[in-house]
């Protein structure tokens, strides 16, 4: 396991975007499709990231939950085209994406929920028709620069939970994933696991609090990047 890493080391001087939080995509002016994700580890990673001394963009979707470090910048949004309006400038600006965000995969199609009003109540069912959104994970890692570090989450059933983050990990070309089964939401505590395209061992840390997830995810990332920074150095990767 990474060893924590020491508040304003050299590693810690760096810029980190966080999502997170779910999204709600608009069927009407009430109501919407949405997730139960509360966004509790995307802020204790922003606040953690921000007491070791990183520059932290938290872009937070419709939760009450509110980070607590105040030089924490964030940014709210509702719906993913919101987020993604956010993400790609703010991207630009970053050393790391960290995508923890539950970003919706549907959208309701049709007229724009301002416009339509609410929806009343009838005999006859009503027929949603639902279109893919933005893959925005994988826009931007296909936009990033070879110093930047793009962290994704893979959220999925415990029987299919590690095969999918390996996919995930390489069909969209990030640099780490966060595999973690469905019982992570709305939980105060994560039993993840890390992987990464450097060909390190698989990071299994156990069951533990996000807040103590942070810590150790933050670390891996710092171990990544001092390698990533080394092969830069070196002309290894482009």
């Amino acid at each position: 396991m990474p060893q924590p890493v020491p508040p304003h080391s050299s590693t810690n001087q760096k810029r980190l975007l966080i999502t997170a939080g779910p999204t709600h995509e608009p069927i009407d002016a009430v109501r919407y499709i949405g997730n139960r994700s509360s966004g509790r580890l995307g802020i204790a990673l922003a606040d953690r990231a921000a007491g070791l001394g990183w520059t932290v963009k938290l872009l937070l979707g419709p939760t009450n939950l509110t980070p607590a470090d105040s030089h924490i910048e964030v940014r709210r949004f509702r719906t993913t085209a919101e987020l993604d309006a956010l993400l790609r400038p703010a991207f630009s600006d970053c050393d790391v994406l960290v995508m923890a965000a539950a970003v919706a995969d549907f959208r309701p199609r049709g007229t724009p929920a301002g416009l339509l009003g609410k929806l009343r109540r009838g005999l006859e069912p009503v027929t949603l028709t639902l279109e893919p959104t933005r893959d925005l994970l994988a826009g931007v890692a296909a936009e990033r620069r070879p110093d930047q570090t793009v962290v994704g989450f893979a959220l999925e059933p415990a029987e299919r939970l590690i095969d999918s983050a390996k996919d995930k990990l390489r069909r969209k070309g990030l640099d780490m994933i966060v595999a973690n089964p469905l019982t992570t939401i709305e939980s105060d505590t994560i039993d993840a696991t890390i992987f990464t395209t450097d060909g390190s061992p698989a990071l299994t840390p156990g069951s533990m609090t996000k807040i103590a997830f942070a810590s150790v995810l933050l670390s891996a990332i710092c171990a990544y990047r001092r390698v990533q920074s080394e092969q830069l150095a070196t002309g290894v990767i482009a």
